[in-house]
């Protein structure tokens, strides 16, 4: 990668990585609220619910926002308004003042993934190699953020955890102010290699920059954007969250079925004993699935920028249906394979997500490339939220490897929607 390209990744990455420090340090607040506040799960998991659905819906806006002021703007604003809502949140007494901050920081982080993946689309010229290093980023964030937080109440009161949280979307706002790179060096350089203009305008109501000029512009631009190419990738990015949430969000409480209390039988800790009683091997596994998710962002990345994007869409969801079938067989099998079928799991699960955001890229015009990643995220965690709530359900009504039989239906799906992109042209 060149001097530009390397200050972009390095501006998104540490960016990507805050944003999912953020998400998932809330669920360990949520322990602490249900103690601190009399109020019952049902009205906290509310609340909680709505910071998360904010954090989707506000991704369609984010992406018009990057269109029309630059990525850059939009990404530097979404970490200030982050960090000031975990400020706000460190001042909070009650659960009302809590959905308070924590809708602030969905509306906040919700403008990332468009404005963050327009950057990387536009400026980073070794565009695969970028989206996996920015991947691989996030899923830092996602593995390390619940463990700083957890380590942090170790020592310290949560509205001070809170507050100290606060520091790396601030540090990282310093960095923005300093950082020097070209937006659009990618597309730049594309239409001087194809002897074309690089501003990307799509033509009917929209402004120099590509972004519709009023709500006539946005849907002109919007029916320009959904080609059939288009669809087909943004099917296949419902299809990714809906597997994504309908897996991870009971597995650790699936996993407590197989896994054997290893605290006892090694004699970690004394008997009836705190931590003995806090010891849950079921969130270390799940949290080392996690971080196996680094390398398949990596290597997902990499295969972006060697095999068509489809071919490699096609093969992880066919290896995700496989996997979804096989995972209850492993557990009953034993430690070992379980271990194994969950580190796969985590390495691929997390493989496609850069291959369906260059997809996403490869279906879309440079100059609405906000816009269409604002509604990939909305499709991925806005629609595709709606997976936890199938798994609930499932589990509900069958056992445990009925649900994953029938989960393995959505990524069998996905291989499906790839095809059809495969052979509906009309690339861009």
């Amino acid at each position: 990668m060149n001097d530009n390209d390397r200050s972009i990744v390095a501006f998104a990455s540490l960016s990507h990585a805050i944003v999912h420090t953020y998400e998932l340090s809330i669920p360990i607040f949520v322990v602490v609220w249900l103690t601190e506040f009399p109020v019952t799960r049902a009205v906290l998991g509310t609340v909680v619910a709505v910071g998360y659905a904010l954090f989707g819906i506000g991704a369609l806006p984010g992406g018009v926002l990057a269109d029309r002021y630059g990525s850059r703007r939009v990404v530097t604003a979404c970490l200030v308004g982050m960090g000031g809502s975990f400020l706000l949140l460190s001042l909070t007494q009650g659960v009302a003042s809590v959905a308070l901050a924590l809708s602030a920081w969905g509306l906040a982080a919700s403008v990332y993934h468009p404005a963050g993946l327009a950057l990387l689309s536009t400026g980073v010229e070794e565009r695969g190699t970028g989206f996996a290093y920015h991947g691989m980023a996030g899923n830092a964030g996602i593995a390390l953020g619940p463990l700083l937080t957890a380590l942090l109440l170790l020592a310290f009161d949560w509205r001070l955890v809170a507050g100290l949280l606060a520091a790396p979307a601030l540090l990282a706002v310093g960095y923005a102010a300093v950082a020097e790179f070209d937006e659009t060096a990618a597309v730049e350089a594309t239409a001087e290699a194809d002897g074309g203009s690089p501003d990307g305008d799509s033509g009917d109501g929209t402004g120099e920059s590509g972004a519709p000029a009023s709500i006539g512009g946005f849907v002109a631009d919007t029916r320009a954007l959904f080609t059939v190419g288009f669809t087909l990738a943004l099917a296949v990015v419902l299809f990714n969250g809906l597997f994504y949430r309908g897996t991870l969000t009971f597995l650790p409480d699936v996993l407590g079925d197989y896994l054997p209390n290893v605290a006892d039988s090694l004699g970690l800790f004394e008997p009836g004993s705190p931590m003995a009683e806090e010891f849950d091997l079921a969130s270390y596994v799940y949290a080392g699935l996690l971080t196996v998710g680094i390398g398949g962002q990596y290597v997902g990345g990499r295969l972006t920028d060697r095999i068509p994007v489809t071919t490699g869409i096609a093969v992880v969801f066919g290896t995700l249906a496989v996997l979804a079938v096989l995972f209850v067989p492993a557990a009953e099998a034993g430690l070992l394979p379980l271990l194994v079928v969950s580190a796969l799991l985590g390495f691929v699960l997390f493989a496609i997500q850069p291959l369906y955001q260059a997809a996403i890229a490869e279906y879309s015009p440079p100059g609405d490339r906000g816009l269409s990643y604002g509604f990939t995220y909305l499709a991925n965690f806005g629609v595709g939220a709606a997976g936890a709530a199938l798994a609930g359900v499932l589990l509900s009504a069958l056992d445990v490897g009925g649900t994953f039989l029938a989960l393995a239906a959505i990524p069998a799906l996905g291989v499906v929607a790839a095809l059809a992109l495969s052979r509906a042209g009309g690339r861009r």
